[in-house]
Order: C-alpha cells, then structure tokens, then sequence
C-alpha cells in the first residue's frame, strides 16, 4: 500500500495545547509549545482502520492540522518558516488513554500504535493557503463535534516550525501535528471519525476512518489500565463519572447518627476510627463520602520553595477531587496554621467534594462557613501554611486526628463529628446501627414514661419481649439494601 504522504518521513512530531478553545476546556494554558513524538510507523491513510486494542476502553479522537515538510529546515527564522512547509493536510491523533499512564508526557505506547495517525485524503499546496485561515472540523458518526479556526491559535504554525528547527533538522515529509481544537473525545469500535481542512474553497476532502476493535496486547510491559483521572482526561467535560459510592449505601450512612456508627465499630473491635480534635464549620450539613489523602509535614524552609510553591501537593490534591470525595487532611494535629482558605476550600466544592477533614487549621474561617460544604477542622487561624506546613504527597494512608486513613476510606461526618468506616464493613455497620437506634427509641419512649434505666438501657433480655410487642407496632420501615455488592467500591 503506497504510504499516505507519498514519502516517508522521519518523524511525526505533535503539539501537546495549541487552540484556546481547548485550553480552556482543560482549565488551563502554556507559555510556549511543548511536543511530543509519533513514530513514522503510527501514520495510516484514508478509510483504513482505527485499531482499538482489546482491553482499551479509551480510544480517543483528536481533529488536528497536519503540515509536511518540505526541505531541509534548521535553524529558521518565523518570517522564513512557511516557506519550508509543502502541504497541509487532516489528520487524527488518536490515541489510549489506557496506558497514558506508562509513558507520562511522551505518549509513545498511547499514541504510538499503527494507525493512530490517519491523514489525508487530500494535500494542499501551502502557497495556496494562508495559515491562519484555516478551518478544522470534525465529525464522528456524522455529527459535528469540533469546528475552530487558526486565527486565534496559541502559537501560529510558523513559530511551531521555527522553534522546533532551533535543535533539530526537520526532514522532506516530516509532519507536524498543530494541535486539537475543544471537542476531542472518546469512540469505540463501530465509530467513525471524519476530519477535514478547509481554506478559501479548497479542501482536503474528509478523512474518514473507523474504529475496529484491535486484538489483546501481549502481557509484556505495562498493559491497560482504567482509571477515572485518565477517563475524564479522555473523555473532557462530557464525562459523568460513576459514583465513589453506591447510593443507596450513601443513603444508608446518612441515616444513622455518627455516635451510633462510632458505637457499632467499637464492639467490632475498632475503638480508634473517629476523628479527634474536629468541629464542623456546618453541623446542619452532614457529610458521607469516599476519603482521597493529604500530607503535610513540618515545615523546612529549605524545601518549601522546592514542595510548597507552585502546583504543590495541596493544590494537586484538590484538583484530583472527584464527586463523592472527602479530602483528608494530616496536619500532624497542628493547627498553629491554616491548610484550608476559602479559595482552594470554593474549589473543592466546585469539584464535587463531600466534604473537608483536616486536623489542622482553617483559614478564611467565616467565608468558608458560609459555603455548602461540610469542613471540619482543628480551629481558625489567620497563617498560610508556610509558617508550620509543607504540603508533601497525595493519595496515601494518613493519620487524621489520631485515625488512621486509607484511601477509598468512607468518612461520616455531623454536629458530633467525623468517624472513618472501613468500605468492607459499611454494609452491616448499617443494618446494625439502624437496629441500635430503633432500640434506643423505645429506651427513649420507656424513660419518659418514668421507668429507671437499669436493665433497659442497655436494653436487657427483661425487656425483650415487651420491646418486640412494641416493634410490631410501629410503621413499617422499607428493609436496607444494596443493589451492588457493597464491598466492590471504587478506590
């Protein structure tokens, strides 16, 4: 089969952000291009096949501008670098977000498959077009899903030529990938994704290609790997993540009180699992939800601007949050300085959070109140976390108030307090905390009545059958279940 460009080139080189439009989809933007490489072997043609590995579920599409090189190109000036361009054409760069996570920033396994890179069908002569007229648009399964212009991109072809020649000899059919506008997205097997380029009436025709479902991976090297971070990395603002937590076990948590929870894990053996030295900014809110972890450690000047600048761990931490996630703070118990402000505290609900623990401080402490999301905290204090905290790493087990934290951890929270539920005791804790509470109720009713507490509270064989008369009086109460298993929750 004649190859797609007519030559073989030595490289395929991509922009990783290039159209504001997708910048802003992603939340944010960059100083200057970055790149990655394709290997010449990734290129396929029009109506060839778009192989999706077995085992992969996150093929993604991008609608990109391809330019191909058309001479030797070192070391080029901006003003002279559309000159050293031959053809412009569509192109695809797709990719698996499932394995992404192997080759962080050079994409080679996830992007680097055969045919990853369709372009085609058609090459317009460069002279003919001007760069920053050009239309992108792509289609899958016949809808539009991406439609941009090149007048607004972040870097113009021209400074994309000029900077990469700065170290490197661009080669006759070298291809450059310019960029993916807003509206990249995931297909499977059975879609199918058009692109094309357009400029003052000529067109490159539409690059049409299909996704097929590609044969298994050798089990060699890293394989697929499903996560949610890569899920709505691949999927962008159209994803709806599943829940942490299963709802009707959610509803199950938010119905029993935080003593009685407290109550049921001590007589498993687990007196150690409340939170110590927290109080709500909110008790009307409670908070149910699944435990993602942050550590601080003390404070060296030495380090922090290396650990505690920039996109530190704290900040990481809270754009990892996922709908349903309760971010759990290990402050070491030192709440001499804030580890929460209003602003990282709005973004957290932004993003879904069930909620805040930290046993540390609170800064910003009213404005934060004031928000719907459950906080709870050691005590207010106006310092940064600069003056007794460095943010060190995420996602860890972490002591929390004197309880151990693991990831994936259920915390409970109300006006009493915060205790951590192991997810593998969730279910009965429930069935058992309900039963608890319906037996204190009629411990409540009797001692109204007058009658003393020995022997009814706790509730004594003496007062069994007298409590089951009055059982089979009350409303009937739908009976708790799950409709998954609940001990299949997501980490």
């Amino acid at each position: 089969m004649p190859h797609p460009l007519g030559i073989k080139p030595s490289k395929v080189i991509a922009v990783h952000l290039n159209y504001p439009s997708r910048a802003a989809e992603r939340g944010r933007t960059v100083s200057y291009p970055s790149y990655f490489l394709k290997p010449a072997s990734s290129l396929s043609g029009a109506g060839e096949p778009l192989p999706r590995p077995d085992g992969c579920e996150l093929m993604g599409f991008e609608g990109e501008i391809a330019l191909v090189i058309g001479r030797h190109t070192r070391d080029v000036a901006v003003e002279d670098a559309w000159a050293h361009v031959d053809f412009v054409t569509a192109a695809n760069d797709a990719g698996v977000y499932d394995l992404r996570y192997a080759d962080r920033g050079s994409n080679l396994r996830s992007k680097g498959g055969d045919g990853f890179t369709p372009v085609g069908p058609r090459l317009l002569d460069a002279r003919t077009v001007d760069p920053a007229r050009l239309r992108l648009r792509t289609w899958v399964n016949g809808e539009l899903v991406q439609d941009d212009t090149t007048d607004t991109l972040l870097f113009p072809f021209a400074d994309l030529v000029a900077d990469l020649s700065r170290l490197m000899t661009l080669e006759p059919g070298d291809v450059i990938l310019t960029g993916t506008p807003a509206g990249a997205s995931v297909v499977v097997p059975g879609d199918t994704v058009e692109v094309e380029v357009g400029a003052d009436g000529a067109s490159t025709g539409r690059l049409s290609n299909t996704v097929t479902e590609g044969p298994a991976l050798a089990r060699l090297g890293a394989m697929p790997r499903f996560s949610a971070e890569e899920a709505e990395a691949a999927w962008g603002p159209s994803y709806t993540p599943p829940p942490l937590l299963d709802p009707d076990l959610d509803k199950g948590l938010r119905s029993v009180a935080v003593a009685t929870l407290s109550a049921q894990l001590r007589k498993r053996g687990l007196p150690h699992m409340s939170v110590d030295g927290v109080r709500p900014t909110r008790p009307d809110l409670p908070m149910v939800g699944v435990a993602h972890t942050l550590r601080y450690l003390p404070l060296r000047e030495d380090l922090f601007s290396r650990y505690g600048n920039g996109m530190n761990a704290q900040k990481r931490a809270i754009e990892q949050l996922r709908p349903g996630h309760v971010l759990v703070m290990d402050a070491r118990r030192d709440d001499s300085a804030g580890t929460l402000g209003d602003i990282l505290a709005l973004r957290a609900l932004k993003r879904g959070a069930a909620g805040v623990v930290t046993d540390g401080g609170l800064r910003d402490s009213a404005t934060v109140t004031a928000l719907d999301l459950p906080v709870y905290h050691a005590g207010a204090h106006p310092s940064v976390l600069g003056r007794r905290h460095v943010p060190w790493d995420t996602g860890l087990p972490v002591a929390c108030g004197g309880a151990l934290v693991h990831p994936g951890d259920f915390l409970v929270g109300d006006a009493d307090g915060v205790v951590v539920v192991p997810p593998d005791l969730a279910h009965d804790l429930v069935a058992d905390c309900r039963e608890q509470e319906t037996q204190e109720r009629f411990i409540t009713e009797q001692v109204r009545a007058g009658a003393a507490v020995d022997g009814l509270y706790p509730l004594s064989d003496q007062w069994t059958d007298r409590y089951r008369r009055w059982l089979g009086n009350q409303p009937t109460r739908a009976a708790y279940q799950l409709t998954e298993n609940p001990h299949e929750v997501p980490q």
